[in-house]
Order: structure tokens, then sequence, then C-alpha cells
């Protein structure tokens, strides 16, 4: 399935039925009076949360939704019949915004949640509406209200606890694959990951969700390499997880690059709880392992933790990490067996 977290539709809700103008024409009955009845309600444009999605890519197919329109009200007093809504369905954590792409108009985090993106017209009231001891045989009816028109952007932010963030080959692919089910391409060569993936990690009987987003260079902010398109997806996480290259030059460097970058993003996102990880230490002696943890504390004021995502050392400490900084109400535990009862 194709990974799309921004879509543009077009939605129109239902206009209202018109009422009728009608009167009674029965046999034996002189002064029948007005009979017509009131015209049909529009159809909504709603959008629904629901279960299983983790893309927009259904809304490159199709970017027109029109709900129905009322029927018109008939003769005999009847109401015209109500217009079919319309539902859009869409994965957890999509933002609703305006055609500006700046004006959030909705943020559905929950499976579920509903919102009514345009209201449809009212049916108008036939001639039995304004009939009255003064006008007894009104000749007049509304008109239904027009639908609403608009046109809406979907932007997907994908609901994780935890984000992964690095520069190019720094190992986040292959600590995703290492620590969950996902199943991510990992390659020797820069930008491997080119979508967002999501796996799901345990650690001492809970689990929680890591987001991996394509790694960010320097000018990310600016539009280069892929740019910060995907910055968006760890912006509801909990925590980040800062992994730098072991093997890099300037691990210093690399740091403050992604720590600039996250601050020209905005969003809160440096300010967000941060647990910095020097990966890739299978490839360093104890002593290159205290020099660069003692290096890059120095030089950038941090708590360094060490790992290596291919051999697994030190995993299970990050991960532990990461979820003393996740609050309990994001956990997910882990159902533990009943013990059978021994007397």
């Amino acid at each position: 399935m194709k990974f799309l977290d921004l879509a543009k539709v077009q939605i129109r809700s239902g206009a209202g039925g018109a009422g009728c103008v009608s009167f009674r024409r029965e046999k034996f009955i002189e002064y029948g009076g007005p009979d017509g009845g009131d015209g049909g309600r529009g159809g909504d444009v709603i959008a629904e949360v629901v279960d299983g999605l983790n893309t927009l890519i259904d809304f490159r197919y199709q970017q027109h939704f029109f709900a129905r329109n009322g029927q018109h009200g008939m003769g005999s007093q009847r109401t015209g019949a109500d217009g079919a809504d319309i539902v859009l369905r869409v994965p957890v954590g999509t933002e609703i915004l305006d055609e500006d792409e700046e004006t959030v108009l909705a943020d559905l985090t929950e499976v579920g949640q509903r919102v009514i993106l345009a209201k449809g017209g009212n049916g108008g009231w036939g001639n039995l509406h304004f009939k009255s001891a003064t006008n007894q045989a009104p000749r007049r009816a509304n008109a239904g209200q027009p639908g609403v028109e608009r046109t809406l952007w979907l932007r997907l932010k994908l609901i994780a606890d935890a984000g992964l963030l690095g520069l190019p080959n720094a190992g986040k692919s292959t600590f995703l694959a290492a620590t969950s089910n996902a199943r991510p391409k990992i390659a020797d060569y820069p930008f491997t990951t080119l979508v967002p993936n999501l796996g799901v990690v345990g650690v001492d009987g809970a689990e929680f969700v890591v987001a991996d987003i394509p790694g960010l260079i320097e000018g990310a902010h600016e539009g280069r390499g892929l740019g910060d398109m995907f910055l968006g997806h760890v912006e509801r996480c909990a925590v980040l997880l800062h992994l730098i290259d072991g093997t890099s030059g300037d691990p210093v460097g690399d740091y403050r690059t992604i720590i600039d970058e996250l601050a020209q993003y905005g969003g809160g996102l440096a300010d967000k709880p941060r647990v910095t990880v020097l990966n890739k230490i299978d490839t360093l002696d104890a002593e290159e392992r205290a020099f660069l943890k003692d290096e890059i504390e120095a030089g950038t004021g941090t708590e360094l933790m060490l790992m290596s995502g291919a051999t697994g050392e030190g995993v299970t400490e990050v991960l532990r990490a990461l979820r003393r900084q996740i609050t309990e109400d994001r956990l997910r535990m882990t159902p533990q067996e009943d013990t059978p009862w021994q007397p």
C-alpha cells in the first residue's frame, strides 16, 4: 500500500428540497384547504475516524464528495425525503484544514470520532405551514436552503508514543526492525526510508508505538533532502529518540544539525523530552566508546546512552528509558497469565 499523508478534497452538502403549494381536491369536500408538504433536508458531509487505516491513499483516487439533495415536498401533506449523508473515512490522527492549509477545523485522534464538515440545507416549508385564520388559502412556499461547498485539506499525523530522529543511516530502521515486528527497508546508503514506519515495541510487560521517519539533513527546513515534510508525524509523540551514528566523524555536529532542524520546524518539537543514544557501538572498542561518550556529553550538555541496534547491546536499557518518559495512560500493558492456585 502506498503512503499518502496530505490530500485535497472538494465537498458539497445537499440542498434542501423546496416546499410544495397544493390544495385538497376531494369529492364532497368543498373547502379542502392547503396540504402542501415541506421539503426534505439535504445530506451532510461527515468525516469519521475508522480503524485499520494508516494512509490517505484513498483520497488520491476520489477527491469530490457530494451529499444528496433533499426531496421536494408533495401534496397530501407529504414531506420530502431527507438527502443521504456522505462519510469520508479517515485514519486516526487526521487533521482537517481549511483551504488556506493553516486553519485547523478538526483534529481527529480517536476511533469513532465524527465531525460534520458541511451541513445540509434545511427543506423549505410548504403552503400548509402558512395557513392561518386570516390566510386560509396561502399560495406560497419556501425554497430549500442551498448546500455548502468548500475545499479542504486532509493531513495525516501518525499516532505514536515515541519518534525516531537522526541523520540518514543513523540506524533508525535497524532499531525499529530489531525491537518490533515492523520490517522497514534497511540498506547501507542514505535515505533508505522514504515513508514513515510504525512498530509496536514491548518492554517489561508494556507496549508502545514507535514511529520511524526519513532521515533529516542540514537545511531540511528549506526543502533539502526529503525536507521536513514528515516531521509532523512525530509531533504527537511523548518522547523523541535521537540516534547518533557512532561511525560518524563529527557526532557533536550531527547532534546539533538535528536539534537546529527541530527548532526551525517549530511545533514544540525542540522542547519535547528526548533520549539521546550513540548507535552502532558494535564497531567501537571500549576506549573509543568512552571517548565518544565524554566528547558528546561535553559538547551537547545532554546525557548519552550507548546502543547497537544490530547486535541488541543496550537496546533494552534504551527501551526502558523511553518507557519512563511515556505517561502511563499511553502505555498498553501486556495481559499477564493468571498463576494457578496452589495450596
